[in-house]
């Protein structure tokens, strides 16, 4: 989240139109919404702005009154949300009138006294207005009738609010109309067109200096994305990672939704985490929020620096697993590959499963293996320095009479079959590193897997995914 901005938190019962609304503030999809109630669990901020002024929109779970189950967890970070809030909007369905959970999220924000708007919300027209007056009997004033679907009367939503932050508001300048989210994406605040969706429902080296955004100047920091199939720890890492329970845990497969994010400072400098859904393979997914989930896992893997590979130890190295490193390799980005729960596992168990990692995970090269425990953490100091040795290589460049050395003392060592050779070589680019040969002639793929373990291993570059181009001449 963003330090110093004023905090708007979104809350409700489920299935209300919370993470429609929140879409509408942020002015993109940000939140995966559904039909069906209980689609978001965890909670999830992006930056938003009205009038010039920015401030933080937090996307929460329906609340319930049940406490035992992963219901009662996802009521308990809704709750939180309302405690950190410094305007909190009550949405509720004004097509169905107060329901018990809303009377009785309205006594709680009362009991709080945070300033609160009841924003009676699928108010699509006109006729549906007079629903509002209803939900002045919950005691936090007059309702505002809106559609988060089609933005109805969402400008004049988002001026109380404005006028409800106050000094906080005003104290901090922005872009008009800008909304940016912690991963430095960008986009107007309301857009004019309607959101698709309409209901409710997720000593060490040191990190690279984080980069300039484009646009307005400032500093992104590098991105970690922490991927795997459902169930195996990812959230738990998480918020071991960022110090906080931002996600829900759950030993329910696919308790998390949608990727959310937390910008942390480490040992090493500002790192992005990033918790995603945990990915099963196409055939298995059976549901559009699942769909939708695994879609924002990607664009997560594509978008960040480093992607943490979480793998159950105790399940052993899955064809899914294999598939997902596949993916991130593909993207271009190093792999760290997590073995968790291995507290769990004994000295039999522990060498059939690192068989076969080397068996599935062979062509991710010698990128970084930790063996950790995400629920007691033992392992996890290690993680930083991981990642920032991954970066390190992964932004490296080596200069071009020290990679014509390398490839000349190759060649000497082993000649190319066929009077096949390469007159010149140079690094092209980097992130990751991208080498180009200029060559005679065609070579052949086993050669230039040799001559790529040999750059590897004179420039140091285990830890990161390496391209070479061939161009004849």
């Amino acid at each position: 989240m963003s330090a110093g901005l004023p905090v708007v938190g979104i809350v409700g019962r489920p299935n209300v139109g919370k993470s429609t609304l929140f879409n509408r503030l942020v002015g993109r999809r940000e939140a995966v919404v559904a039909p069906e109630p209980g689609v978001t669990r965890d909670r999830k901020a992006a930056e938003a702005a009205w009038r010039g002024h920015p401030f933080l929109v937090v996307d929460t779970g329906g609340w319930s009154a049940d406490g035992d189950t992963l219901d009662g967890k996802v009521s308990s970070q809704s709750e939180r949300a309302m405690a950190d809030a410094d305007v909190l909007l009550l949405v509720v369905d004004v097509t169905v009138g107060i329901t018990e959970p809303d009377a009785r999220i309205a006594a709680m924000l009362r009991r709080s006294g945070r300033p609160t708007l009841v924003v009676a919300n699928k108010a699509d027209s006109g006729a549906r207005d007079d629903g509002r007056w209803e939900f002045n009997r919950l005691g936090l004033g007059e309702a505002r009738a809106v559609s988060a679907l089609h933005g109805r009367n969402v400008g004049d939503l988002l001026d109380q609010v404005h006028e409800m932050l106050g000094a906080d508001a005003r104290a901090s300048a922005a872009e008009p109309s800008v909304a940016r989210s912690a991963g430095g994406s960008r986009s107007a605040g309301i857009p004019a067109d309607g959101v698709d969706d309409d209901s409710d429902d997720s000593d060490s080296p040191g990190i690279p200096d984080a980069v300039e955004d484009p646009v307005e100047g400032e500093a992104v920091a590098p991105g970690v994305a922490i991927v795997g199939r459902p169930n195996v720890g990812k959230s738990t890492l998480f918020n071991r990672l960022i110090g906080d329970e931002r996600s829900v845990v759950h030993d329910r497969p696919g308790t998390t939704r949608d990727s959310i994010d937390t910008l942390v400072e480490t040992e090493a400098g500002p790192v992005r985490f990033v918790d995603t859904a945990g990915m099963r393979r196409k055939a298995r997914v059976d549901a559009d929020t699942e769909y939708y989930a695994n879609l924002r896992a990607l664009r997560a893997i594509d978008a960040c620096d480093v992607s943490l590979l979480v793998i159950d130890a105790a399940e052993g190295v899955t064809a899914q697993d294999q598939r997902l490193a596949e993916r991130i390799d593909a993207a271009g980005c190093p792999i760290v590959v997590l073995l968790n729960k291995w507290e769990t596992l004994d000295a039999e168990h522990r060498e059939r499963v690192l068989g076969e990692l080397a068996r599935r995970l062979h062509f991710v090269g010698e990128s970084p293996v930790l063996r950790i425990s995400a629920l007691t953490g033992r392992g996890v100091h290690r993680l930083v320095p991981a990642v920032s040795a991954a970066m390190e290589a992964y932004e490296s460049r080596a200069p071009t009479a020290k990679v014509n050395e390398i490839v000349q003392l190759a060649q000497s060592a082993q000649p190319a079959p066929g009077g096949a050779r390469v007159l010149y070589a140079t690094q092209a680019a980097t992130q990751p590193p991208t080498f180009t040969l200029f060559a005679n002639r065609e070579l052949p793929a086993t050669y230039l897997r040799y001559l790529e373990r040999r750059l590897r291993e004179e420039l140091g570059l285990a830890r990161t995914p390496l391209k070479l181009r061939v161009r004849r001449r």
